[in-house]
């Protein structure tokens, strides 16, 4: 298969010499390509192709050669079927669970591969094969530190990967509010400012200008006082946030109607931000927004909010490459991310949807509260992270 790209690639007219190709081999011996095909593809281009006017070449013959290989990771209608309907077993002890292998993200995705190849029947319970319940790092419903989730749903929030296509929904914005008092503690997202041209009339200085002028009439204008908060919300969406759509899409819904803001723009991430947000929950590539462009685009002036329930494996945040979906995966840690974010805005917040007492038993969100102030999302917790975006520093 490398030689078909070799050939293709000269009779496509890229310049490929035997001193590039060299370089790639030595490239995936070393493993810089890792278990994804979309690092596998930057890393041909980077050792085979000079210049970006062959780029176009590049990518006709890369499609040509590796067409459906991404594909052979699915997990087959076989498979899932034998994981439906999970036995209960009993839940580990923390010694036991300590006992457990811990693997990195690439030794988890490589024996996964191998055992889905070799396994021939359903699993419950056990420690090796692709199951429900037990020990195995494979399969849902059981215990392991370093675990990839086939099928089932994500209740113990430890999973390091998730195999299979992720849906996810956008948060409405049409939802007719039954809690009046989450759009009143919106509406306090406001800082007046005098902007623009001048045509309010100022009537306390026209008096006094006419005072002045012996009662010769002297109109005063003064530019009128507008909303200056411009908010930059990002949302988490998918997995264990599930449960919130509702609530999410009740504030989603808004403040789209507070039409007081200067500027507004929500986007969606999954778990945690990494090198690329969504305009659309789908996190499909053609909703990609680079995560550099909003720290470019949105200067100090305006606020963040990001809302998500900060649940997840702690490799997400601080490993490279630690996104939950094994196809789309950024080199830079998510907590690099987040502290790039902390940094560039002058006036950040987290609101959690879960309960206050879970932030303390998990990891990440301890983690993440040192970098933002946490509020829960309530009717309370919404003012005083609006305080914390618009009211004067304590």
């Amino acid at each position: 298969m490398f030689l078909d790209l070799f050939y293709g690639l000269r009779d496509e007219g890229v310049p490929v010499a035997l001193q590039e190709w060299m370089t790639f081999i030595e490239a995936l011996r070393e493993g810089l390509h890792g278990s994804s095909l979309l690092r596998f593809y930057h890393l041909a281009r980077a050792c085979l192709v000079k210049s970006e006017t062959y780029y176009d070449s590049f990518d006709r013959v890369f499609a040509r050669v590796f067409h459906g290989v991404e594909g052979q990771f699915d997990v087959t209608d076989e498979v899932l079927e034998w994981l439906r309907n999970a036995k209960d077993f009993p839940n580990l002890t923390p010694e036991q669970l300590a006992q457990l292998e811990r693997l990195s993200a690439d030794e988890l995705m490589q024996r996964f591969l191998e055992t889905l190849a070799k396994q021939t029947e359903r699993h419950d319970g056990g420690d090796r094969w692709v199951g429900t319940g037990g020990r195995s790092p494979y399969g849902h419903g059981g215990q392991h530190p370093t675990g990839i989730r086939v099928g089932g749903s994500g209740g113990g929030r430890s999973a390091m990967k998730v195999a299979g296509e992720r849906r996810f929904r956008d948060y409405r914005t049409d939802v007719a509010l039954d809690a009046r008092q989450m759009r009143v503690a919106l509406r306090r997202l406001r800082q007046l400012t005098r902007t623009g041209l001048a045509s309010e009339l100022d009537l306390d200085e026209t008096i006094d200008e006419t005072c002045r002028n012996a009662g010769e009439i002297e109109l005063v204008f003064r530019p009128p006082r507008r909303n200056d908060v411009r908010l930059l919300l990002l949302m988490d969406v998918g997995g264990t946030m599930d449960p919130y759509f509702e609530p999410m899409s009740q504030l989603l819904t808004a403040l789209h109607e507070e039409r007081g803001l200067r500027d507004f723009e929500p986007y969606y991430f999954h778990n945690c931000i990494y090198d690329h947000v969504y305009r659309r929950a789908h996190l499909t590539r053609a909703d990609a927004v680079p995560t550099g462009d909003l720290l470019r685009r949105f200067d100090e002036r305006w606020k963040l909010a990001i809302v998500g329930d900060a649940a997840m494996h702690p490799s997400e945040l601080l490993e490279p490459h630690g996104g939950i979906n094994p196809h789309n995966t950024s080199p830079t840690p998510g907590v690099a991310w987040l502290h790039r974010l902390a940094g560039h805005f002058d006036r950040a917040v987290w609101i959690n949807p879960d309960d206050q007492p879970l932030w303390d038993q998990t990891y990440t969100a301890r983690t993440i509260r040192r970098l933002f102030p946490m509020f829960h999302l309530s009717v309370d917790g919404l003012g005083a992270a609006v305080q914390a975006l618009v009211g004067a520093r304590v």
